[in-house]
C-alpha cells in the first residue's frame, strides 16, 4: 500500500445500490475530484463493506484516463458521508465505522439524515426558528389529528423519513362530509374523517407520518413557489452557497422537479425582505443541526413565503441533492473542496 498519497485525502463515503454497483452522485464525485487535484489533495469513493483495520479499498476517478480505479487508500483525513439511503447509515457497520473515526481523530460530516419531526422538535425549541415553522403534530392518533384537521381546514401529510417529495399528500376539510385527499398522481374523496382514517390509518401509522399545517403559499403568475437554499460551514459560521426558486406546475402538491415543478431564477423574485429571511435562517439552522446532531459541514432547506408575507422552514435536508443551476452545482463544489481545506488544516 502505497502512502504517498497528496494531500488532504479525502474519502467519500458511500453504500452499493441494490444490484451491487456503487451508489450516489457521480458526477459531483468526479468534480470534487478534479478540484481536489488542483489544490494537490486527492478523494476517492469507498462503501462500508470494503473498509479493513488499516486500510480501504476506494474508487478514484483519473481525469487524465477518464475512468475509475480501484486501489487501496490509508484512512483518509476527512470523510465526507453522501451515503444515500437510511438503512445503509443506520446499520451496525456504518455505525462502528464512525466510531472508528471518533477514535482516530478523523472529521466527518455529515452525521445522519434528518427526521422531520425530531427537526421540528429541534427548531420549535429555538428562540428565533421557531418564528418561522408551520404547526406541527404526529399523524398517529385519531383524535389529534381529527381536530388539527378540523381547527385548520388544509394539512399537508408527510412520512418522516421521506425526500424529494415522496409520500406526501394534501388533505382537506371541505365539509364534515368532505374529506379531499391529493397526492402528486391522484385524488381521493372521503365521506367523513372517521371514513378516511380507516383506508389510510395503517399507512400513516406504518410510514410515520407526521400532519404539518398548508400553508397558502405567495405565487408567481398564477402558480405558487419555493425557495431552495444551499448552506455550508465555513469555519464556525455557515454561508449561503445559492437560492434557486421551485415553481408548481402541474400539480400544487409540491415543488419537487421530478414531480413536475418547474426551476426559476431567484433573481427573478429576489426582494430584501426574502434576503433577510435567508440570511438569518441559515446560521442558525446550521448551529442547531451541529449542536444536536454532529457536524453538518452542508446543508438544503426548502422554505417559502404564504400570500400574507408570513415566511417559514418547511424542511432541511442532510444530503443536499444537485441543483439545477450550474452556477450554485460549481459554487457547492468550491465550498466543499474549501471546507476539506479547513478541517485538514491544509491552507492554500
Amino acid at each position: 500500500m502505497k502512502d504517498n498519497h497528496p494531500t488532504p485525502l479525502i474519502g467519500i463515503l458511500t453504500a452499493r445500490n441494490s444490484n451491487g454497483t456503487i451508489a450516489g452522485n457521480g458526477p459531483l464525485f468526479i468534480e470534487l475530484q478534479k478540484k481536489l487535484i488542483s489544490q494537490n489533495g486527492i478523494s476517492f469513493v469507498f462503501i462500508p463493506q470494503e473498509i479493513e483495520k488499516d486500510f480501504i479499498i476506494g474508487y478514484t476517478f483519473s481525469p487524465d484516463d477518464n475512468r475509475w480505479q480501484k486501489r487501496r487508500f490509508r484512512y483518509p483525513d476527512l470523510v465526507y458521508n453522501r451515503i444515500p439511503f437510511r438503512k445503509s447509515e443506520q446499520n451496525d457497520q456504518c455505525q462502528r465505522f464512525f466510531s472508528s473515526l471518533k477514535a482516530r481523530n478523523i472529521p466527518f460530516f455529515n452525521p445522519c439524515f434528518i427526521d422531520k419531526y425530531q427537526l421540528y422538535e429541534l427548531l420549535i425549541n429555538h428562540d428565533i426558528l421557531r418564528l418561522y415553522l408551520p404547526q406541527t403534530i404526529l399523524a398517529d392518533d385519531k383524535k389529534n389529528l381529527y381536530s388539527f384537521l378540523k381547527n385548520l381546514k388544509g394539512i399537508y401529510l408527510k412520512p418522516r423519513l421521506s425526500s424529494k417529495g415522496k409520500g406526501i399528500f394534501r388533505l382537506r376539510m371541505n365539509s364534515p362530509s368532505r374529506i379531499e385527499l391529493d397526492g402528486i398522481n391522484s385524488q381521493e374523496n372521503y365521506q367523513s374523517f372517521n371514513h378516511f382514517w380507516e383506508c389510510w390509518n395503517k399507512e400513516l401509522l406504518e410510514k410515520n407520518y407526521l400532519a404539518q399545517e398548508e400553508i397558502i403559499s405567495a405565487e408567481y403568475e398564477g402558480d405558487r413557489f419555493d425557495f431552495r437554499i444551499l448552506a455550508h460551514a465555513n469555519h464556525d459560521e455557515y454561508v449561503l452557497t445559492g437560492i434557486g426558486i421551485r415553481q408548481s406546475q402541474e400539480q400544487a402538491i409540491t415543488t419537487h422537479i421530478p414531480a413536475g415543478g418547474k426551476l426559476l431564477p431567484y433573481k427573478l423574485l429576489q426582494a430584501n425582505e426574502h434576503d433577510q429571511f435567508i440570511q438569518t435562517i441559515v446560521p442558525h439552522i446550521g448551529k442547531a443541526l451541529s449542536d444536536q446532531f454532529g457536524y453538518f459541514g452542508e446543508f438544503s432547506i426548502d422554505a417559502g413565503v404564504s400570500n400574507s408575507g408570513q415566511y417559514y422552514i418547511y424542511e432541511v435536508n442532510s444530503k443536499p441533492m444537485s441543483f439545477d443551476e450550474t452556477e450554485i452545482e460549481e459554487r457547492k463544489i468550491e465550498q466543499l473542496c474549501r471546507l476539506f481545506l479547513q478541517l485538514t488544516d491544509i491552507q492554500k
